[in-house]
């Protein structure tokens, strides 16, 4: 009636650099399927909406200064 239970060896969660990195790679679009997979079962969802949040910010915030540059010369 008991059965023996598998033992697993505990799931590291990564690090929020590398949630930053992962994120990162999403948002050029050039991930692994097996590394996305991987990441999967690691990255802690809050760590990756934070990442995520600024990292968009930062993109619209240097598309800004981008233009600005461009119109000012």
């Amino acid at each position: 009636m008991n059965e023996p239970q598998e033992q697993q060896a505990p799931l590291r969660t990564a690090s929020f650099w590398q949630t930053i990195r992962a994120v990162g790679w999403s948002f050029l679009g050039v991930r692994k399927n097996s590394e996305f997979q991987a990441d999967i079962g690691r990255l802690n969802p809050f760590h990756i909406v934070v990442a995520g949040i600024v990292g968009a910010v930062i993109f619209v915030l240097s598309l800004i200064a981008l233009v600005n540059w461009v119109v000012a010369k």
